[in-house]
């Protein structure tokens, strides 16, 4: 005689194979009104005894599909077939056409006595000195993969350095540059990429310890539209495990500007090695402040695309909805130069927008209308004098201020967890999770618990009032091109993260205790060129940019 028990285990496993028995799975027994109950409390609902008799049968059918649903490998790179798309009626997007861009002309640019003052160039000025030839792609790579190699040590911020690849990449941009093919601002110059970003022949780890030899067998997007420019790709770079934090699987990526503390993340690496002169540029993303956050703790700029402007092919997905890409530089024009090379459309990133890029260094920003959230800065917070003086600055340059009132912000962001939870749910449902090395309640393990219980009804209606959300900000901009508000303390960040607005963050001063302070720039869908080319104007009028912190 068989136990009951085992009667069911063999019945499940039959139906449901046996892969249903690794890790969390667990010998279900039959739900009843407690369970009921349990559940309906926690979504905030309540049911009647008999409301609860009609329902049992059919949650009992759920949980088969749930089970039987496990049995299928779904890998981080499919999507779900729900697709995001921030452009409403009302948007115009503007239509498919080459880019135009005019940048700024750096002026004559010669090679510094100390050569370590190398580390501090923009891109538009080293790609001045290669377009030259006063210095070659070979001398310049192997420079800042000398850094990488003296600095890492301290700020933690590389996981693998793709030194082979480097050098025989600038060996080639020399030959091409010396044959008179010369690719463009980005011709010869080192760059890093966050290890979210797949490149053939190396470890994609995404910070993890679960895929710490992961890798894959083609190149992101955003990698091959580098190469294809001439970039030379110097080293992959640290994020907080799948992109949150400072802390991976290496330890805690530091802030140059002080080694006893971490550089914020989770583009934790690209923001600290572009701070301390180990890169030029590096990629990052953004899902709820990843590029704002490092950028501001680390004293680089740093560019937030619209959402649908840059391909993520090949980057971890975190939030099919939210992951945007894009640079962290020393300056807003070198944003825009790596924006020119990295946006548009690959045919495999469905949720990308044919929109071109009309960069003009010297574009009359006087014409555009500028917000400033005014409640947002009149509240204490720590960058307030810093923000003031911007705001003061501003002014003086003869730039008019309208004061402006955000759209109020729904409970929403569970959103977000909802998504990473279905884009890791085998790490929960295999136990690994317990392999991350943070554990605490406020990190991913518990959160993708947590998000197990996020009713489907909750999510719709969530995102139904983000659509609400974001016809509230098609009509605050409706009235604007740009609008300034501190990095931390503002709603914006959120609220532009779920509706896919783009952002660019600068420096803009220091605290007491020595630490950069940033302030952020929100510009239209699509608006990049005008809020680059704003952000480019301030920075041309103030040094904030050119500060960098001294590594022993």
């Amino acid at each position: 005689m068989i136990p009951k028990q085992i009667q069911t285990v063999l019945f499940i496993m039959a139906v449901f194979g046996c892969g249903a028995f690794t890790g969390r799975y667990w010998l279900y027994q039959q739900l009843n009104h407690a369970d009921v109950r349990g559940a309906a409390n926690v979504a905030g609902l309540e049911f009647t005894q008999t409301e609860m008799d009609s329902l049992l049968p059919g949650l009992e059918d759920f949980r088969k599909y749930y089970i039987a649903n496990r049995n299928y490998v779904v890998t981080n790179d499919i999507a779900p077939a729900l697709m995001f798309q921030p452009v409403l009626p009302g948007i115009s997007v503007p239509p498919p056409e080459p880019d135009q861009l005019h940048f700024s002309h750096p002026g004559k640019v010669t090679l510094p006595d100390k050569r370590d003052e190398l580390a501090f160039y923009t891109v538009r000025q080293l790609a001045e000195l290669i377009r030259n030839q006063e210095i070659t792609s070979l001398e310049l790579t192997r420079f800042f993969l000398n850094r990488l190699k003296k600095y890492d040590p301290q700020l933690h911020c590389v996981i693998s350095l793709t030194e082979e690849l480097a050098l025989a990449q600038a060996r080639r941009a020399d030959a091409e540059i010396k044959q008179g093919i010369y690719r463009g601002l980005l011709h010869g110059i080192p760059y890093g990429a966050k290890d979210l970003l797949a490149k053939q022949g190396y470890p994609t780890t995404w910070g993890a310890t679960p895929y710490r030899n992961q890798s894959f067998e083609y190149d992101a997007t955003v990698i091959q539209k580098l190469e294809a420019a001439g970039a030379v790709l110097v080293a992959k770079l640290t994020l907080g495990e799948l992109a949150w934090g400072d802390v991976w699987f290496g330890g805690m990526t530091r802030n140059p500007w002080d080694i006893s503390t971490g550089s914020s993340g989770s583009s934790a690496g690209s923001a600290s090695a572009v701070a301390a002169g180990l890169i030029p540029f590096a990629i990052g993303s953004e899902t709820l402040g990843s590029i704002v956050s490092p950028a501001t703790v680390c004293g680089t700029t740093g560019l937030r695309p619209t959402f649908g402007r840059v391909s993520k092919y090949g980057a971890m997905a975190l939030s099919w909805s939210m992951d945007k890409i894009g640079p962290i530089a020393r300056s807003a024009e070198d944003c825009a130069i790596v924006f020119a090379a990295i946006h548009g459309p690959d045919g495999k990133d469905m949720s990308v927008i044919p929109a071109p890029f009309h960069y003009q260094a010297n574009f009359d920003t006087k014409k555009l209308r500028i917000g400033y959230v005014k409640a947002d800065f009149e509240r204490p917070y720590p960058f307030k004098m810093q923000d003031s003086l911007t705001l003061v600055s501003l002014q003086q340059l003869g730039y008019q201020l309208i004061p402006i009132v955000l759209p109020e912000l729904p409970a929403i962001r569970f959103i977000l967890d909802a998504e990473a939870a279905a884009a890791f749910d085998d790490l929960t449902l295999s136990n690994q999770d317990t392999l991350l090395v943070r554990q605490i309640r406020n990190a991913w393990p518990n959160v993708f618990r947590q998000a197990r219980f996020i009713p489907a009804v909750e999510y719709i209606k969530a995102n139904r009032l983000r659509t609400k959300l974001m016809l509230d900000m098609q009509a605050l901009f409706s009235n604007l091109d740009v609008y300034i508000h501190p990095s931390w303390g503002s709603n914006s960040l959120t609220i532009t993260n779920l509706t896919g607005h783009p952002c660019v963050v600068m420096p803009n001063g220091f605290l007491p205790n020595s630490r950069p302070t940033s302030i952020t720039f929100t510009g239209k869908l699509f608006g990049e060129a005008e809020l680059l080319a704003l952000a480019h104007q301030w920075q041309r009028a103030t040094t904030h940019h050119h500060q960098h912190p001294i590594l022993q």
